[in-house]
C-alpha cells in the first residue's frame, strides 16, 4: 500500500512538473524569433508561389497601408499542404511577430514584424484620444514632432527595443495624429557599416531589412541627407 502512495505521488509531481514546465516553454516559442521557423515559411510560400501560377499566400491590405504591413502571410493558405502548421511565434499562433512579406514584385522574401511596437502604438494614442489633443513637443521635420509624454499621462516616455540593434528607439507624432517609430539611430548604425550609395530622396529603410530577419515596423520613409549623409526623414 505504502509503495503504491509512493509511485502514485510521483506520478502526480511528474505531471505538475510537466504542466508548469510547458507554458514556460511555449512562451519562450512565442517571444524568440528563429532562423530556422522563417526558412521553413519561405519554403512554403515558394511553393505556394509556384503551385499557383505566381499568385502569394497575403491577406488582402489597402492600397495605403504602410510598405512593411502591406503584405501579410496568410497562414490558412499554406497550412497544411505546404507547412504543417504556423511558427509558434507567429501572431496566429499566440506569437509576438507577424509573418509578412516584402520585395513582391522581384524576390518575395518573409521577414518578421515585431508586435509589441503595435501595444504600445495603440495605448499612445488611446492616452491622446482620451486627452483630446496631439501632445506635440520639438519639431524635427516637416510633419513630424517628438512627443510630450507628460500631457497625456506618462511619468516615464516610453520607448521600443529596436530589432536591428537591440538599443532603445523613440516614437514619434505626425501631424496627421500618426504615431511611427523612429528609426534613425538605427540607420545611422547602419549606414556606417555599409559600403552601398544613396541618393538624396532615395528611401533606404532597405539597408535595415537586408540581412535581417526584421522589417523595420511602423517607420516613415528615410532618405539621406545630401551634406552629412546622415538618415533624414524623406519629405512627402
Amino acid at each position: 500500500m505504502n509503495k503504491v502512495r509512493f509511485y502514485l505521488s510521483v506520478i502526480l509531481v511528474l505531471v505538475t512538473l510537466t504542466g508548469c514546465m510547458y507554458p514556460e516553454e511555449k512562451l519562450v516559442q512565442n517571444q524568440v524569433p528563429y532562423k530556422d521557423q522563417l526558412d521553413s515559411v519561405q519554403s512554403a510560400v515558394n511553393q505556394y508561389k509556384e503551385a499557383n501560377g505566381g499568385l502569394l499566400p497575403i491577406k488582402t491590405k489597402d492600397a495605403e497601408t504602410p510598405i512593411y504591413q502591406k503584405y501579410p502571410i496568410d497562414f490558412k493558405k499554406i497550412v497544411p499542404r505546404y507547412l504543417s502548421e504556423a511558427p509558434g511565434n507567429a501572431y496566429e499562433n499566440g506569437g509576438l511577430f507577424q509573418y509578412v512579406l516584402v520585395d513582391v514584385e522581384t524576390n518575395p522574401t518573409v521577414k518578421l514584424l515585431d508586435l509589441r511596437m503595435a501595444e504600445t502604438i495603440r495605448e499612445i494614442k488611446m492616452r491622446i484620444n482620451a486627452t483630446g489633443y496631439p501632445p506635440y513637443k520639438e519639431k524635427i521635420a516637416d510633419h513630424v514632432y517628438t512627443i510630450d509624454f507628460k500631457k497625456i499621462g506618462y511619468k516615464e516616455e516610453p520607448v521600443v527595443t529596436s530589432p536591428f540593434t537591440n538599443q532603445n528607439l523613440h516614437f514619434i507624432l505626425s501631424t496627421d495624429g500618426e504615431i511611427y517609430v523612429d528609426y534613425r539611430s538605427d540607420l545611422y548604425r547602419a549606414l556606417q557599416n555599409s559600403d552601398r550609395e544613396f541618393k538624396e530622396g532615395e528611401d533606404i529603410r532597405g539597408l535595415l531589412v537586408d540581412g535581417s530577419m526584421f522589417v523595420p515596423a511602423y517607420s516613415l520613409p528615410y532618405t539621406i541627407d545630401k551634406s552629412t549623409k546622415e538618415p533624414v526623414f524623406l519629405a512627402k
